[in-house]
Order: structure tokens, then sequence, then C-alpha cells
């Protein structure tokens, strides 16, 4: 039965349930960027840890650039090659079970933390192993979440993956601060401990739901891919075999799997100029290397640090404040994204995120922080201001963006390599930053501005407007001569005479009504994989 109507169109509890299930794979990465901020400043991890000059006396330990930089970046280093194994892991085993490999693996690497005793080397290389994991679950979630979820609200159930990042992190923050009272080496094993319980509800509960039917359909498991179409809308399954939506939305899947077998896909038809390939592809990448280049985790993954620096008795509550706006603002980007669409939300931000990292970065710049209140309350509200813009658009708009660019037949490819150049970044940033810091302090903001107007620039002239659109319409503009970035928001194939007819033909349909003159493209609309639909692109 539907839970509730889009537009007059059935959508399932089960579309609901699958999203955020699927969304704790971005909460156990928050929950783990969260915590290696906090635990640094642990008295016992900073005894066992770090190099202290008077043993056993934590105000002479300290940890060098080299060795700190370390135990933070090398989880990214384990989610860089974690993506990349994660498309053909999610093609191989399904989306599902991909899921449940991928928490065993980080799951192992907690255990490798946990155990440590003196050695910050097996810290660092839990957080390798638990790295695999992480960054395995960031490739398949976006792409199960995209390919499970009805169109009319796949932006908002995507964006929940974001939701929970920024949800992990305020969990970590709240944990941390309770434990940093407990005696000895029980403060930072039982916030990394803790850790252990995301991947078990994810792992025991994603079985309980449908597989991509996309993915079941690419196998040949029609009854299966019937089914789950029907769950996800509220459609009785009794009732599956002769809706005339499932039926229909199967017969497109078939269509476009049976194109997409005639030309077998792997990493290198990524890199092609037909169908605007590389472009896409490209795109990906640069897009989530400037999301990790808004700066976003020079406060997540150093903020204690950051706000020990700027003059701050308390920095645990400090991050707390700053892991509640983000959270709480990614509310918002949820409906932002949904109703303002991809482009201008993401220019608007790089623009907003710019101001506040240029005040940020002066106001640090022009006076000391640690002898000037003002100056640290200023520097306080700069950096909340930038999360509010960050979590309102670049943190929930890329990740949905990777989950709707690129066609279906190297969707799993073209994702993984988008996720790894997030996580390459990520690695860089969290490895350099603490080199840079020392060297430029809070200077280091004005590098990020530039890097937030740099990416609205890129957005302008590169990204098309794909929020409403099925994903294989996506990939029909993408391949569409005659559209480009900056108007592809008015974009409509042949025989709709504007973007918002093609949404209401295509709901229309859906809906078994009759069509108005001018869309009679039922049968076609969607099937973006044929050569006959539009001119073939190159670029």
């Amino acid at each position: 039965m539907a839970l509730f109507y889009v537009d007059g169109l059935p959508i399932g509890w089960i579309s609901i349930m699958l999203a955020v299930l699927a969304s704790m794979g971005g909460f156990i990465f928050g929950y783990d960027t969260g915590q290696i901020s906090d635990i640094l400043l642990m008295d016992d991890f900073l005894l066992r840890f770090a190099s202290c000059g008077t043993p056993g006396v934590v105000e002479t330990c300290k940890f060098s650039t080299v060795r700190e930089g370390l135990i933070v970046a090398l989880l990214s280093i384990g989610t860089l090659v974690g993506a990349l194994l994660g498309a053909p892991t999610a093609d191989f085993l399904g989306r599902r079970y991909a899921m449940v490999v991928e928490c065993v693996v980080f799951m192992i690497g907690v255990l490798i933390q946990i155990t440590a005793f003196h050695s910050w080397a097996q810290f660092a290389v839990g957080r390798l192993i638990s790295g695999l994991g992480v960054g395995s679950l960031s490739a398949a979630v976006p792409m199960y979440q995209a390919e499970t979820a009805p169109p009319q609200i796949r932006g908002t159930l995507t964006a929940t993956y974001q939701l929970f990042i920024t949800f992990g992190i305020l969990v970590a923050y709240c944990i941390s601060i309770g434990a940093r009272y407990i005696d000895g080496s029980g403060s930072w094993r039982t916030v990394v401990g803790i850790g252990l319980v995301w991947p078990l509800i994810l792992g025991i509960g994603i079985l309980f739901m449908p597989e991509s039917p996309r993915w079941l359909t690419a196998h040949n498991r029609y009854d299966e891919a019937r089914t789950a179409i029907a769950v996800t809308r509220g459609i009785p399954v009794s009732e599956a075999d002769d809706h005339f939506f499932v039926h229909r939305e199967l017969e497109e899947m078939k269509s476009a799997v049976e194109f997409e077998s005639k030309v077998k896909a792997g990493w290198l038809d990524c890199f092609k100029f037909e169908r605007m390939q590389l472009y896409r592809t490209l795109l990906g990448m640069t897009l989530q290397m400037f999301q990790q280049l808004t700066g976003a985790n020079y406060f997540f993954y150093y903020g204690a640090t950051i706000f020990t620096s700027v003059g701050i008795e308390d920095s645990f509550v400090t991050q707390i404040i700053l892991g509640a706006v983000n959270f709480g603002c990614t509310f918002l980007g949820m409906y932002v994204m949904e109703r303002f669409g991809r482009r201008n939300p993401l220019i608007i931000g790089g623009i907003w995120q710019s101001i506040w990292l240029f005040v940020f970065a002066a106001a640090g710049t022009a006076k000391d922080p640690k002898t000037d209140e003002g100056i640290g309350k200023l520097m306080i509200v700069s950096a909340c201001l930038f999360i509010l813009g960050y979590a309102s658009t670049w943190a929930p708009g890329i990740w949905i963006l990777i989950g709707e660019t690129f066609p279906t037949r190297t969707r799993s490819y073209q994702a993984a390599l988008s996720t790894a150049s997030n996580w390459l970044w990520n690695f860089l940033l969290a490895f350099f930053t603490p080199f840079i810091t020392s060297a430029i302090q809070y200077r280091y903001g004005f590098v990020f501005a530039a890097c937030n107007l740099a990416g609205a620039v890129i957005v302008y002239l590169f990204l098309y407007e794909s929020s409403d659109l099925s994903l294989e319409s996506v990939d029909m503009m993408y391949c569409d001569p005659t559209v480009k970035p900056w108007n592809s928001s008015t974009w409509a194939p042949a025989g709709f005479r504007s973007r918002q007819d093609l949404i209401e033909q295509a709901r229309a349909a859906e809906m078994h009504k009759p069509l108005e003159a001018g869309g009679g493209e039922e049968t076609r609309f969607e099937k973006a994989g044929g050569p006959a639909e539009v001119p073939a692109r190159t670029a």
C-alpha cells in the first residue's frame, strides 16, 4: 500500500526505508570522520601514540605533523581503493550483498584499531582497512538509491546519504564529549568500538530490502525486478503482473539492458568521446574534487584543534555546534536540491561559502584570535555560516549528481571514478593540512575561498540540469547537441513543448492517462540508450 502520493503517483514506504537504511553507509563514514578530530586530543590516546618529552606527562605529548597526517589520512587512501573496487563488487554481487561484504571489511578495520596498545601504525592500518569498506559503500549506496528510488523523489532520497554523513559526524562528536571523561584507554576505545554497531545495522537490515530492479533486470531476474518496482511504489505484489506502471517501467528497463548488452562496457568506455562519456566522467571527478576543496573537512577533521587555537576553552562543545549546524542544514539542502534543481543551488552555494571563508581567513590573519575574543567569535560564526551553505548545497548536491549523471551501462564505473576522486582529494587535504596550516595558518581559508568560486564557475559552464528527469532522460539530454549547460533547465526532447511538459507527460503515462497532442513519446522518451532518439554527440 502506498505511504503517500507525489503529484498523484504512489510512493511506498519501502522507498523511504531503503533510502534511510542504505544511508547508514553515509553514517558510517560520517562517524569515522567525526571521531578522529576529538580522539587526537584525548589524554590516553596522546600518551600511547604521540611523542612525549616526559613519559607519562600528557602536557609534553604531541603528534608530529607526519604522524598526525597519516593517522587521519590513511582512512582516505583506503576509501580511494575501496571506491574503485566498489563498482565491480556491486555489479558482481548485486548492490545489497556488496554492501554486506563492505560492512564486514569495515568492522575488521575497527577491531584492528581498538586492539592497538602502543603502536600508532596499527591504529593507522586499522583506519586504512576501514576505509576500504567506507569507500566501497560510498560507490554502492548512491547508485543503489538512484536506481531504486522513484524519479519523483530521487533527489531527496539520494540526499539522505549526505544527511546521514552529517548525522554520523554529530553523533561522533556527542559520544566523544562524554567518553573523554572515561579513565584510561576506555575514552578512545569506546568511541571507536561503538563504530561496530552501525555496519551491523546496515549489513543485516539491507537484506530485508529489495535489490535494485535495474540490476535484477540486467541479470534476467524479471520476476524479482517486477516485485522490487511494485514494493517501492506501494503497489501490492499480487497486482504487479497486471499493473500498468510496473509493466511499463520493467519493459523500459529491459529495452535499456538489451541495448547496453550489445555494447559491452568497461573502464575504458568511461573515457570515450561518444555520447559525452569522457565529458561526464571528467565532470563527475571534478565536482567531487571541488566538494573536497570547499574546505568543509578542514573543519571536520581538525575542528577541535582549530578552535583550541583560537582560544576556545572547550573545543569539543564548539565541534558539536558545528556538527549540529551541519546536520540541521542538510534537511534544508534536501529541500533546496529538490525544489530549485541542481545548478543554481551549487552556484549560489559556492559564492556564499567563498564569502564566509574569506571572512574566516581575514579575521584570523588580521589579529591573533587567542588574544582578541571578538575575532575568535567572528571566526566561529563565519565557520557556522560556511557550514550552513555547504550543508544546503554542495554537500548533498554532488552525491545526487553522481547517482544521476551517468548512463546505466557505465554508471557503476563512472560513479566509482568520481568517488575515488573525492577520496583522493580527501586524503591530500587530510594529510597536508597540518603542514599547510603550520606554514600559512588561517590564510589557508583564502585558498578554499578561491576554490569555492572556481567550483561555482565550473558548475555554470559544464553541469547540465538533471532535476525531475528519469535517469534515461538525463542521458538523452547530455547527448543532445542543441543543448548547453546554461540553458539545460529548459531542455526537452523532440515532441515535447518544454521540460515541464515532458514531466507532466511522463506522470500522465505512469498514471495511465491519455497523453496530450505533441506528447506521444510514451514509449520513447526514457529510452535514451537507442541511437535513434537524438543526434550522436561526441564532444
